[in-house]
């Protein structure tokens, strides 16, 4: 197994480790009668954190199969990592706040969200291209 699908696999470990982990509050917001949109926020967190972590497994497991590049497989596994890092601190940090994070109008924790929103789609992007490229 290269180097960069043990990093994957490492690194989605702990991604799905912080979103098995925002269950915790998601329980507690439901429990407390907490309102919808933070309800909603965790739930977000605790859904989407888990299926990135997944998806970085899933890549690991046949990243040695492509045909290219030492440097696209690590092209495409820090793109995953950096973008399910992104959203390890924006989904959190939304529910907390209270903002979806989809403009960077607004206060400091709005711009911070929405900060951790572009940084996770971006890379998020980038892995899909470089991963359609190598399949």
């Amino acid at each position: 197994m290269s180097s960069a699908a043990r990093y994957l696999i490492f690194h989605g470990a702990i991604v799905l480790m912080v979103g098995l982990l925002c269950g915790i509050p998601y329980g507690k917001a439901i429990n407390r009668k907490r309102p919808e949109p933070m309800v909603h926020s965790w739930r977000i967190a605790h859904q989407a954190l888990p299926i990135g972590a997944i998806l970085m497994i899933a890549v690991a497991a046949v990243l040695s199969s492509f045909a290219v590049t030492a440097l696209i497989k690590w092209v495409i596994a820090v793109a995953l990592i950096v973008s399910s890092y992104g959203f390890c601190f924006s989904l959190p940090l939304a529910a907390v706040v209270g903002h979806r994070g989809l403009s960077a109008r607004g206060p400091a924790a709005a711009k911070w969200v929405y900060l951790g929103n572009i940084v996770g789609a971006m890379f998020s992007l980038v892995a899909a291209f470089a991963l359609l490229y190598a399949a």
